[in-house]
């Protein structure tokens, strides 16, 4: 009953190694059918060449660029780098000035805006609102109005205005009257609330204006003659200087900011990142930089259940939640479009919601109409930190292989090589049973050409000379598996056990050897993958991805086959091409009493049936063993 449930339980192992190689095969099939999937693996800088892009520090303002800041940009560029992925990607300084930054193959224009742009997240309230492009002057309403009547709502829109206000006048430099149709993005709210509320319509003469020579409109506190000094909420902060830029800020025309200095103690216009809106917001009440993790996905509904808008959550860490949460609640009083918080991202504003509830536990989350792939890419920026200064590219071109394809073929000669020493090694020192090594091997190969073909695909893996060296050394730690295991075997039956018993026992105490020794591989591959970088990083993927497979190979195949071939004759009688011949391998023989004072030497391969006699003769004897002659 033993013998067949081994022999069950390796038939569905082998099963399953059989379902898991169709599946993976039909996803790299699927993945270049449907997708941009490749039948081969991606190649990595030195093996295929790639692109090489210079980043140059912008300079505004008379400022100069220093090593600390340089240092610490080329530090963050590697994090974002290699978070997108094992590219084997090289980031270094040029001049002690310049970010030269090398990527495998092509990059897209998204990749390379995500590596080079500051994004330093800032949170600013807003002063006033309005069309991002100049519109034609509105006409006159029955009451007088030369504009729409303000009903601002906190409903977010991602449009902007139907009728937006004109450019005010230096007599009254801001009329921030926000319409139903302003365009405000989707709300900032307060976990784990999934969106704001829609807030009363502010009345036309709840409309913030102010003038500078005007007496001071409501600050935060509700009192209508509190200083603007230090005051980040107050209009009086509205300079005639800043209202003409305002009124002449065109966001729809390209470097429309380009002349913006952004100083965070000081108010700005600026336009929000479609150029449809235009701004004009106050000092930055709280930093970037209080960000302390941002993860994307989508929003979760009261019910628990999945949405389908996209969302950016970000934590604060303690000094950001309590500026946050004071923040909030001074703004949640105010109205339309004092009550709304602008998170700017590079001076441009990615969301500008209303408060409708005090934020007092540091946790936020950003909507706005977001790809799903938009948002992770932007929350993986803020996650990884702001550059301490904005780049410009330089130079953009190809570059050639650094190594090339004779020193790939060299390797790949390297690993053949290799792999025949095993080959022979194996059918040298266990005959017919080393097929089965090479059997392993060459499955543990398929399933490795796949998982990096798929991952070259999904994740952007791409095999570099390192990650190839990592696959020669993982041959030898695959056929060292395979030895561990056939010396036990060899041991038991070296102790007198049938074939079937010693594949049992030997596998109960080789596994654990094999799992440890694993272990050690596996958790020397996360270390050099964690405190390494570019071409190391490879290796280390590599190594880690070809241990797991390895114990994935020995459990799901090595063993269950071995386990059935001992029920055939040729392995279980011991042939001697077999590689598991007892009375080659030295196996002890057994000495048992026969009764009647006679002791009999069984042979050492028992097989259930009874030693052959020849007719007639009494059992051999061993000298010594027969007692007192009767």
């Amino acid at each position: 009953m033993a013998q067949m449930s081994h022999a069950n339980f390796a038939r569905r192992a082998m099963a399953a190694m059989a379902v898991l190689t169709i599946a993976l095969m039909g996803l790299l099939f699927g993945a270049n059918q449907f997708s941009n999937g490749s039948y081969a693996p991606k190649l990595g800088l030195d093996l295929e060449g790639g692109t090489q892009i210079i980043l140059e520090p912008r300079l505004t303002g008379g400022r100069e660029v220093s090593p600390e800041q340089i240092t610490q940009a080329r530090d963050i560029i590697v994090q974002r780098v290699d978070a997108g992925g094992v590219a084997g990607a090289e980031v270094t300084t040029q001049g002690g000035r310049n970010i030269v930054v090398s990527m495998p193959g092509t990059p897209s224009k998204q990749d390379e805006d995500a590596i080079r742009r500051s994004s330093q997240l800032q949170f600013r309230p807003v002063l006033a609102i309005a069309a991002g492009s100049p519109q034609p002057a509105p006409s006159a309403s029955p009451s007088g109005s030369a504009s729409p009547s303000p009903s601002g709502s906190a409903s977010p829109s991602a449009s902007p205005s139907a009728s937006p206000s004109a450019p005010v006048p230096s007599a009254n430099p801001v009329s921030p009257s926000p319409t139903n149709n302003s365009a405000i993005p989707e709300a900032l709210v307060a976990e784990p609330s999934p969106s704001p509320s829609t807030s009363p319509s502010a009345s036309p003469s709840a409309s913030p204006s102010a003038s500078p020579s005007a007496s001071p409109s409501p600050s935060p506190s509700g009192s209508a003659s509190a200083p603007a000094g230090g005051d980040p909420f107050s209009l009086e902060q509205i300079t005639p200087e800043l209202t003409a830029a305002f009124t002449a800020l065109d966001c729809s025309k390209d470097g429309a900011l380009d002349a913006l200095v952004d100083d965070e103690t000081k108010p700005i216009a600026t336009c929000d990142a479609d150029g449809t809106a235009k701004y004009i917001l106050g000092p930055v009440v709280v930093s970037g930089d209080k960000v302390s993790d941002a993860a994307a996905g989508y929003q979760v509904g009261a019910n628990g259940q999945q949405t389908s808008v996209v969302e950016i959550q970000l934590s604060l860490n303690g000094e950001g939640t309590e500026q946050y949460a004071d923040v909030s609640r001074k703004m949640v009083s105010l109205q339309q479009p004092q009550n709304q918080l602008a998170a700017t991202l590079d001076s441009r504003v990615i969301v500008a919601p209303s408060f409708n509830e005090a934020i007092p536990n540091g946790k936020a989350s950003i909507t706005g109409g977001f790809a799903i792939t938009e948002a992770r890419d932007l929350a993986q920026t803020l996650k990884f930190g702001a550059l301490p200064i904005s780049f410009d590219l330089q130079t953009r071109e190809q570059i050639s292989p650094t190594l090339g394809g004779e020193q790939l073929r060299y390797g790949l000669y390297a690993g053949l090589v290799g792999l025949l020493l095993v080959v022979l090694y194996s059918l040298a020192q266990y005959r017919v049973l080393g097929l089965v090594t090479i059997a392993s091997i060459l499955v543990a190969g398929l399933l490795t050409y796949l998982a990096i073909t798929i991952l070259g695909w999904s994740h952007n893996y791409r095999l570099d000379m390192a990650g190839v060296t990592g696959l020669i050394v993982a041959i030898g730690f695959t056929a060292d598996s395979f030895i561990v295991y056939f010396e036990r075997i060899r041991d038991e039956l070296r102790e007198g056990r049938s074939l079937e018993s010693a594949v049992a026992t030997g596998w109960a105490r080789a596994k654990r050897t094999i799992l440890i020794a694993d272990g050690v591989n596996f958790l020397a591959a996360i270390v050099l993958y964690v405190l390494a970088s570019s071409s190391v990083r490879g290796f280390a993927f590599t190594l880690g991805l070809t241990t797991l497979l390895d114990i994935l190979i020995v459990f799901l195949f090595t063993h269950p086959l071995v386990t059935l071939l001992a029920r055939l004759k040729f392995f279980r009688d011991g042939h001697p091409m077999s590689g598991l011949d007892p009375d080659k391998l030295g196996a002890v023989k057994k000495t048992s009493y026969a009764g009647r004072g006679r002791f009999t030497t069984n042979p050492p391969r028992t097989t259930g049936a009874n030693p052959p006699r020849t007719a007639g003769a009494n059992p051999p004897r061993t000298a010594g063993a027969e007692g007192t002659a009767r």
